[in-house]
């Protein structure tokens, strides 16, 4: 059994359809789930409190000096959020975590990104694919490493770009295959049916 973090900064729509799945038993192997987020105003921990029951913690910066990562360790590991029996969620989390932090829960942190990875990373994936005029876009399920959006991929969904897209109708379908593919990748790390080897994820 696993514990699980969600570390979210705005409304929490993937962090929604990951609690929604652990209370049906879509996604069994989780213990105790707590959702941190940087944002006291974020909706998601309305969300995660009121509609499913989940303890909640706000992680701001400090002004006594200590990094903000520093505290963020701190939080999770008061809530027995440790790299040997947890996994991390980045879901819409709006932060760089430090190369400390991710070296403290390495291969444990993992994060969704709107973009057939290592195509479009970073910011605005979206829109860079729309200028790019590509045909297909699609999401990416990775690990996180020190670099931005460059861990090992666990899983990817394709998406078709047409040519009356905007970026929001794009986003949109990206979406709701974000919220299934986030699903499924959370569902083989939490019953040991992915292995890392030689940097790439295997599914056993």
């Amino acid at each position: 059994m696993k514990n699980l973090a969600i570390l979210i900064s705005g409304r929490g729509s993937n962090m929604k359809s990951i609690l929604r799945a652990i209370k049906s038993g879509e996604i069994d192997g989780i213990k105790n789930v707590l959702v941190i987020s940087n944002r006291p105003n974020a909706p998601g921990l309305e969300i995660a409190s009121k509609e499913f029951g989940i303890k909640t913690s706000i992680v701001l910066p400090d002004e006594n000096g200590q990094t903000f990562d520093e505290k963020l360790i701190v939080e999770l590991q008061r809530n027995d959020i440790f790299e040997h029996n947890s996994i991390i969620c980045l879901a819409g989390y709006m932060r760089i975590l430090s190369p400390e932090f991710v070296k403290i829960y390495k291969n444990k942190i993992i994060n969704i990104h709107p973009s057939l990875l290592p195509s479009f990373k970073g910011l605005n994936a979206q829109k860079q694919a729309l200028i790019a005029g590509v045909k297909v876009t699609g999401c990416t399920v990775h690990l996180v490493d020190d670099g931005i959006d460059t861990g090992p991929i666990l899983l990817q969904k394709c998406v078709p770009v047409y040519d009356a897209d905007t970026i929001d109708s794009l986003s949109a379908r990206i979406l709701v295959e974000e919220h299934e593919i986030y699903v499924k990748a959370l569902k083989l790390l939490a019953s040991n049916r992915l292995l890392l080897k030689d940097n790439k994820i295997i599914q056993i």
